[in-house]
């Protein structure tokens, strides 16, 4: 599974790579800087990638059990409920994380294999900053995505779901309504593109409280399913 991951998360990198090269042979004289391609690299795994590939592992991680029928048998180990989904989220942040570092990574290989112009220490910062800020705060939203899985445990249902906020923050993107939207707000806050009619406190307060809901929920109804 992690190596299928680290495939989607190359995608995001080697899509925007293809899309500057044809861009780069159409218009030869017009320079393809890196803080323009790490900043679309980052913008296609918050809106479009992310959320559906984070919402994959995170249904493969809290499902497993379920699908495998041996969540039974763990519950019998002592540890409480809070403690294995605890576990499970440091590991999910930990893959997240990975594939958001080899995702930076590979947007930098194939900046230098294709002689994209404007690199400094300032812009690698500035692009490292963006990325790790969005896949933090991508993992922070996995919570109702958690919740999604455990109550229908089954890998469909989430797929779906991510799939819908994906094309919801698609198509607020740009307007100001994706300040409002936690997962497009994501964007916002990683890239700084805040609106005027919105202050930044609006995006921040929905992605904490759809991260605190989705984690209550999460928790409340794990403490009180019955395991069969």
């Amino acid at each position: 599974m992690f190596l299928v991951s680290i495939l989607g998360a190359a995608a995001a990198p080697f899509i925007c790579f293809i899309s500057s090269l044809a861009k780069k042979a159409k218009y030869p004289d017009v320079p393809i800087r890196f803080s323009e391609t790490f900043s679309d690299t980052n913008l296609y795994i918050v809106l479009l990638i992310g959320v559906p590939l984070y919402g994959v592992i995170t249904s493969y991680l809290f499902n497993r059990e379920y699908a495998e029928s041996t969540l039974k048998n763990l519950l019998t180990i002592p540890v409480s409920r809070i403690s294995l989904i605890v576990s499970k989220l440091v590991l999910l942040l930990i893959w997240i994380m990975m594939l958001t570092l080899i995702a930076w990574v590979l947007t930098l290989l194939f900046g230098l294999i294709g002689q994209f112009e404007g690199l400094s220490s300032a812009v690698l910062i500035d692009g490292f900053k963006q990325f790790m800020i969005g896949g933090a705060l991508l993992f922070f939203l996995v919570s109702p995505i958690i919740f999604v899985t455990l109550l229908f445990k089954n890998y469909v249902p989430t797929i779906i779901f991510t799939i819908i906020i994906s094309m919801v923050s698609i198509m607020v993107y740009g307007t100001e309504y994706s300040a409002l939207l936690p997962w497009s707000a994501v964007w916002v806050i990683a890239s700084g593109t805040f609106f005027p009619e919105y202050p930044p406190e609006y995006s921040f307060i929905s992605v904490a409280a759809t991260t605190v809901l989705g984690l209550a929920a999460t928790i409340v109804y794990f403490k009180k399913i019955d395991i069969h």
